[in-house]
């Protein structure tokens, strides 16, 4: 199945393009959570990070911090907030790896992605056993 996003690499769709490379593309979100919310994509159409070849992350990777170094130096953004969604559940809409970078400023009123919540040590150590390699 062709994503929208396959759909903006073949020049289909138009988008405000940020960086491009052999492996990646980056635009503007047309419905960001604040000015310069950008999304990352591999030109690799895979659904989400389970499937991502290690050479398409590192690429992804690569132009992220390229992407999140502008909005540094050219936003003056105090921060950016990096999102990966894998998964319906997890608040993935588009099944074509992307990383979402927003750009964030004191006092901006974006909201803050989660409310941090203390768990008991025995849930903890739980937690730990299941997911330590």
């Amino acid at each position: 199945m062709t994503t929208v996003f396959r759909r903006i690499i073949l020049g289909e769709i138009p988008s405000y393009k940020i960086y491009e490379d052999a492996e990646t593309y980056a635009f503007l979100d047309i419905a960001p959570a604040s000015p310069g919310h950008t999304l990352v994509i591999c030109k690799t159409e895979v659904a989400n990070l389970y499937a991502l070849s290690d050479a398409d992350l590192i690429a992804t990777a690569r132009t992220t911090q390229r992407v999140a170094r502008a909005m540094r130096d050219k936003l003056s953004a105090d921060g950016v907030n990096i999102v990966q969604s894998n998964g319906a559940a997890a608040g993935q809409e588009v099944f074509h790896y992307h990383v979402h970078l927003i750009p964030r400023w004191h006092n901006d009123g974006v909201f803050a992605f989660w409310q941090p919540q203390a768990l008991a040590k025995e849930l903890m150590q739980e937690l730990q056993s299941k997911l330590a390699h």
